[in-house]
């Protein structure tokens, strides 16, 4: 009797596992990655745009703003108070001056206002105060590391050094008294009808501020008078005060950290759909985008002097 062959069992078919492909995780896991990948990008990203992008946006700004002063000044249209040349309110951000002190190479344009926005792009005059070259104590504020650190050398001026500031009422030439710190005595008032200039930035170390440093300088020529209508120094918003921080675009910062957490979710379920190389090319210069764009909000939160 003849025997008769059992049929072969098909066996179920294995997939291999390529080094591409990612190994399943937990929902538990899931999170913890996404949180990690969340706080990295805004931590890298933050880091980079204080230290690095800033000082590229914050020259591109200057050089924007001194267009735009020098054409005021050559059309007669560069404000001299509170106000443009309209009768409005002058709004905050505007050019009033271009500050030079050549000993230690600052060449700036100074904005109206001090809030940290404001100083993102330009050393701020202070809104309860005259402009330079008025009759009065004139305050301009400037950031030590962050965004170009215009004010980062202001330190190392000694009396003697000079200052020219230049306004829609022309130019004006200051001597610097000293430069002095918090518990150090005041200035030696000036006389009345003069002019007299400080700059402000934070003092210490980059990023580590322990307060704030004074440059006090006097005015060798004679002061002009200017237009009233000037905040009091109890008007003055705190936001716009020295080493204050700026909440008034939280809400921006608000949509760029929803719009990295959707970018950080869909990069994860990315993960554990595709292959890796194609998500790092699809996510990465999207989560760099929006990375980059939600720290320069938060940067906003920071000291202004900073």
């Amino acid at each position: 009797m003849t025997a008769v062959a059992a049929p072969a069992r098909r066996l179920p078919a294995v997939r291999i596992r390529t080094a591409g492909d990612a190994v399943p995780l937990s929902a538990r896991k899931q999170l913890a990655r996404a949180i990690a990948v969340f706080v990295c990008v805004l931590s890298l990203g933050l880091a980079f745009e204080l230290t690095i992008m800033s000082t590229f946006q914050q020259r591109a700004a200057q050089q924007r703003l001194f267009d735009r002063f020098r054409k005021e000044l050559a059309t007669g249209v560069a404000p001299i108070g509170p106000a443009d040349h309209d009768g409005k309110a002058l709004s905050l951000g505007a050019p009033v001056a271009y500050l030079e002190v050549p000993s230690i190479g600052l060449r700036q344009v100074v904005v109206e206002g001090t809030t940290s926005g404001n100083l993102t792009s330009a050393p701020g005059h202070r809104r309860d105060t005259p402009l330079p070259g008025q009759a009065g104590v004139s305050l301009v504020a400037g950031r030590l590391s962050g965004f170009g650190g215009p004010f980062a050398r202001i330190h190392q001026l000694k009396p003697g050094a000079k200052v020219h500031v230049t306004t829609g009422q022309g130019a004006f030439d200051y001597r610097v008294i000293d430069v002095r710190r918090g518990g150090d005595p005041q200035p030696p008032p000036f006389k009345t009808g003069s002019g007299r200039l400080i700059l402000a930035t934070a003092d210490g170390h980059a990023f580590v501020p322990s307060g704030v440093l004074w440059v006090d300088a006097d005015l060798n020529v004679p002061a002009v008078g200017g237009p009233g209508g000037r905040p009091s120094p109890r008007a003055l918003p705190p936001n716009e005060q020295l080493m204050s921080s700026d909440t008034t675009t939280l809400w921006a910062l608000a949509f760029w950290l929803q719009a990295l957490l959707l970018a950080v979710v869909a990069a994860i379920w990315a993960w554990h759909r595709w292959n890796r190389a194609k998500t790092w090319v699809v996510f990465t210069p999207a989560l760099l985008f929006v990375g980059l764009a939600a720290s320069g909000e938060a940067a906003k939160l920071l000291p202004n002097l900073l």
